[in-house]
């Protein structure tokens, strides 16, 4: 049975290089890749650039045939995945552990809880973020399983206040996992559909910050958001209204478009500092992380959603960040390897 793709075509992305192919290209090059990606993944992560550089630094991407056990193919250096599927999950996780030595980009176990968007924000208002130059928060949020007629009064008693963006509580790679609503008033719970969390909206000024991660790397895009919602809206408007798409690429903003109060980066050491925290926390290194920034503050942030592998490219020069990504972890095998080695000459 082939593992469910974690895009919304859930097309799988077969390659008909064999086993004595891959296993020149081995000897051949400094990393060899494997991916497990769906053809939309793959369209939009393997670009011609890419792929470009990466024959110039010795690095080749292998697809791996879903159909045939993994640990019969290769041998890889790296494995690069996004697909959901218990089943899936489970063939990564036999092969990390027969396979040590291979990276696996990253394991299922980490990847799985912020798949949940109970636990994905979990513990980050906790984070150790001292003389990061401003502060992390979460919104007020809490989860409903079934009935939202009657969870109006389960956010009375949560102390969640109106308008509350709804998300579905599960991100399963479909279009539907990604449809967020904002809802006005009390009456309006009824027409969602559970399971979902339910988190009190930030006005933030109309701007998102999308903090995209490869390792050790930070890069920060601009997007538009919603806007404001005023007191006087907020008495006279009813219903629920669906989000647009903040991921498209017509979404992005440049910094002259907007209030420079607005428009303003958050701090380098605070991001560094959250990003470290998470890295260590979550045992990820493809990820993003959508921010904002409360409106008329400007050093109070808020984490809204984190993203395992997103899309790297709508990041500027993502092409020469992940060649640099995996150069280094290359460099850091060979140096392993020479380790062992004179350990053992010794």
């Amino acid at each position: 049975m082939v593992p469910q793709g974690n895009e919304t075509d859930g097309e799988m992305v077969l390659d008909t290089t064999t086993f004595e192919q891959v296993q020149q290209q081995h000897q051949q090059n400094k990393l060899v890749v494997g991916y497990a990606l769906t053809s939309k993944k793959k369209k939009s992560f393997l670009q011609p650039k890419l792929e470009v550089l990466a024959r110039k630094k010795g690095i080749s991407f292998v697809s791996i045939d879903q159909d045939k056990p993994l640990s019969e193919q290769g041998p890889f250096d790296v494995v690069l995945h996004k697909l959901l599927g218990n089943e899936w999950h489970e063939v990564i996780e036999d092969f990390e552990q027969k396979h040590p030595e291979v990276t696996v980009l990253d394991p299922p176990r980490a990847i799985q809880r912020i798949y949940n968007r109970q636990s994905m924000l979990q513990g980050i208002a906790d984070l150790n973020l001292a003389d990061c130059d401003g502060m992390i928060c979460v919104p007020k949020q809490m989860v409903v399983l079934k009935d939202t007629t009657s969870s109006a009064d389960e956010v009375a008693e949560a102390g969640l206040k109106f308008p509350l963006v709804a998300k579905p509580l599960l991100v399963d790679g479909t279009a539907k996992s990604h449809q967020l609503f904002l809802a006005y008033d009390r009456l309006s719970l009824a027409e969602l559909e559970p399971p979902l969390v339910l988190q009190e909206f930030v006005n933030h000024g109309g701007v998102l910050f999308k903090v995209f991660v490869v390792g050790d790397v930070i890069k920060v895009v601009r997007r538009f958001s919603l806007p404001n919602v005023s007191n006087c809206e907020k008495a006279k408007v009813a219903g629920v209204f669906q989000f647009p798409r903040v991921s498209s690429a017509a979404a992005s903003v440049d910094k002259s478009d907007l209030d420079p109060r607005v428009a303003e980066l958050p701090p380098k050491p605070l991001l560094e500092g959250l990003v470290r925290e998470l890295r260590n926390r979550l045992g990820l290194r493809l990820f993003n992380i959508d921010i904002i920034r409360e409106h008329g503050s400007t050093d109070v942030f808020y984490v809204i959603d984190i993203n395992y592998f997103p899309g790297y490219g709508k990041m500027p020069d993502y092409e020469q960040v992940f060649i640099d990504f995996f150069v280094n972890l290359a460099q850091a095998k060979h140096n392993k390897r020479q380790s062992v080695k004179s350990g053992i000459e010794m």
